[in-house]
């Protein structure tokens, strides 16, 4: 190719080869693997964190907004460059969805669109009102389609094409169904700011069952989980991170039951929804099931924090699901906490919280450091697909 000519401080022309700039482009497009999107997901749990801290202020509340906006810039990033990646390379699709661990982490993409809808309830629908409302509507309704979609799919290839031994059952089997779960908790917020009472009833109902989609299929896979720990150990030092995924489901389930809860004590009795005391009920029911969620949650975050910090794990893009798993435990530990009125969990979620946050800082310094050098820039499907050439 012909040389690019780029002016030096003395004027000179340099000559840079247009080619160096187009080999680093295509690396980073075709190596841009959808766990990309797990930092959109650590990064707006940050924000949603800020804004419901229980001892917050008018700075929290502006650092959320700050938070918030730039995982907006993250996701908008991410988007354009997978979207290119899967334009340029089709082939690295089919590649991609066939690969039995690159694949799961597609559920990355709604749960991180999912957690920008849970900021646009928070931060845009109180200042711009019910427009704002209806486009978290819309963007939640994307969000269903893609999360269902995932976690119908990704299972069943799973049980048809990969084999699989128990050995190498992993807890990257849970974002999939997570992203359900996710969307049951979005829908629960969306429908508290839908003006419209048949539509929040119905945004309602869907998140019940996306609940129900996901939280069980969750428990089944920590039940396999569980026994291949007992027999085979913890895992290896270079996905030990991934220990802290349980929390995802269960602290995430734990709030979604909650929020759905409180927003069908004023939504059910408007639209003569069952009987009056409806609201009332599943309320009180999705609190208690939010309690035991909290408490099962306890048992995982503890031999997560054993088994992590026993082993020397190398930074790797695993660290963003910690930052995302604690974070939606810590949501549910904050809700608990209004809901009880309680000082314990409030104090809790506030100490958990700026343990998070520390800890994201962190992990966001490791992963640009990683950006710069290109260490992060792996695909196990492009080079499988190489490979085979």
């Amino acid at each position: 190719m012909a040389p690019a000519d780029v002016e030096q401080p003395n004027g000179a022309p340099l000559k840079v080869p247009t080619n160096l700039w187009n080999s680093k482009f295509r690396r980073i497009v075709r190596n841009f693997t959808p766990s990309w999107f797990a930092i959109t997901m650590g990064t707006g749990i940050i924000s949603v964190l800020l804004y419901k801290l229980p001892y917050n202020g008018a700075w929290l509340y502006w650092l959320s907004v700050i938070v918030f906006c730039l995982d907006l810039l993250l996701f908008g990033i991410f988007f354009l460059i997978s979207a290119a990646r899967y334009i340029f390379y089709p082939e690295i699709w089919l590649a991609m969805i066939k690969h039995p661990a690159e694949s799961l982490f597609l559920a990355t993409c709604p749960m991180g669109l999912g957690i920008i809808v849970q900021g646009i309830v928070n931060i845009c629908v109180p200042y711009w009102g019910p427009w704002a409302a209806i486009l978290a509507w819309a963007l939640w309704w994307v969000e269903v389609v893609l999360s269902v979609a995932i976690c119908f799919y990704l299972p069943f290839l799973t049980m048809s094409v990969h084999k699989v031994e128990i050995s190498s059952v992993t807890t990257f089997w849970l974002l999939p169904i997570v992203s359900t779960i996710i969307s049951a908790a979005t829908g629960g917020m969306v429908a508290g700011a839908l003006t419209n009472p048949a539509h929040a009833l119905w945004t309602l109902i869907i998140s019940y069952i996306l609940w129900g989609i996901g939280v069980p299929l969750a428990i089944f896979t920590l039940v396999l989980y569980y026994h291949r720990l007992t027999v085979h150990k913890i895992p290896p030092a270079a996905i030990v991170s991934s220990v802290f995924l349980p929390l995802g489901p269960l602290g995430e389930g734990g709030f979604g039951i909650m929020k759905l809860g409180e927003v069908s004590l004023t939504i059910f009795p408007a639209t003569n929804t069952l009987i009056p005391a409806a609201g009332q009920i599943v309320y009180v029911i999705g609190f208690l099931t939010a309690l035991l969620m909290w408490g099962f949650a306890l048992v995982w975050l503890f031999w997560a924090l054993a088994s992590f910090g026993r082993a020397k794990s190398p930074f790797n893009m695993g660290w963003w699901s910690i930052v995302f798993a604690t974070g939606v435990f810590t949501g549910s530990t904050i809700t608990i906490g209004v809901e009880m009125g309680s000082r314990f969990f409030n104090v809790l979620g506030t100490v958990l919280t700026v343990m998070i946050i520390l800890f994201w800082i962190v992990v966001s310094a490791f992963t640009i450091r990683g950006s710069i050098s290109g260490a992060l820039l792996v695909s196990p499907a492009v080079a499988e697909l190489e490979s085979e050439k």
